[in-house]
């Protein structure tokens, strides 16, 4: 299960963390999870950051925050988040605009905003320094908070994702690709259905990438609806996909593990530029595994990152 926790982002905005592991049995009844379809409504086991009621975790144990990409949620992480509870601190955030933390307007999808979330987060949970896992554009936004703030980040996790600029044209294609969506979806069989096997951008049926998105689907009076605005998505995106990032990347001095799926969106021969770069850099890779890794393959995935957090463990 997982705890919500309030914390207060760039410019007041309200962002939902979820602290994961096993709570003590008195605090039982007031368990809540970040599953899809709960309502948006404050939740009983809802608390602040400056809360007094003792977190999960126990004791000194390290901090983790994961990081979910563009259009994700912090309940995708639930399954790494359950597993290294048993030795971390571990807490996820939704990241503005998505999952249950607030929709801000377009002046406030800045890469900047999203960092200075970030930032936040760990101060006011009090995580720091923590491991950040970060998955596409929340590695991103990892990796920019390492370069900016290394006394918050003493470990690193980039899952595929690309420091060089990906260009002004995929803007193009990712609206063309969101006026696709047959929304709204009549049940989530129909959303698996859709994402895992009818969507143009899928080569060959894939369960895993239906369930991802099922994910982020919530029931509305006429059906199933992304809980994210496609436009605010698109407006997010554009602040990034026209730079490149390697100049960040290269200041991030923490221990840092580069990991991409065999059939991923980050190449094999930039992720090994990418660990070139990093002062401290390692790689790793998924086999069988596309862009959604920890969906894809969650035990190849595991086993990839695990030596590594073990280091920064023994270190």
């Amino acid at each position: 299960m997982a705890r919500r926790i309030d914390v207060t982002g760039a410019g007041g905005v309200r962002l939902a963390a979820w602290e994961f592991g096993d709570p003590p049995k008195s605090s039982r009844t007031h368990e809540t999870a970040p599953d899809a379809t709960a309502p948006d409504a404050t939740a009983p086991g809802q608390a602040t950051a400056g809360d007094a009621a003792p977190s999960y975790g126990t004791g000194d144990l390290p901090g983790v925050l994961l990081l979910h990409g563009l259009m994700g949620r912090a309940s995708h992480w639930a399954p790494t988040a359950r597993w290294l509870s048993a030795r971390h601190r571990a807490v996820a955030l939704d990241q503005r605009g998505h999952g249950r933390s607030d929709k801000p307007p377009r002046a406030d999808c800045t890469r900047e905003a999203y960092v200075e979330d970030v930032e936040s987060a760990l101060e006011q949970l009090d995580l720091g320094p923590a491991v950040l896992i970060g998955h596409a554009m929340g590695a991103l936004t990892a990796w920019q908070l390492a370069a900016k703030r290394p006394d918050l980040v003493r470990g690193l996790i980039i899952c595929d994702m690309r420091a060089s600029a990906l260009g002004g044209a995929t803007q193009h294609t990712w609206a063309e690709w969101f006026r696709a969506w047959p929304v709204p979806f009549a049940t989530l069989a129909d959303v698996r259905k859709w994402f895992g096997e009818d969507d143009p951008w899928v080569e060959r049926p894939n369960p895993a990438r239906g369930e991802f998105y099922a994910e982020v689907m919530a029931e509305s009076p006429d059906g199933w609806r992304p809980v994210f605005e496609p436009a605010q998505m698109l407006r997010s995106r554009e602040t990034w996909v026209h730079d490149a990032h390697w100049e960040d990347l290269a200041q991030v001095r923490c221990p840092t593990l580069v990991v991409r799926g065999l059939d991923g969106e980050l190449g094999r021969a930039e992720a090994q530029e990418m660990v070139r770069v990093l002062p401290r850099g390692q790689y790793a890779e998924v086999a069988d595994a596309g862009h959604l890794v920890h969906y894809d393959q969650p035990e190849a995935w595991r086993a990839a990152i695990e030596p590594f957090l073990d280091s920064l463990r023994e270190g």
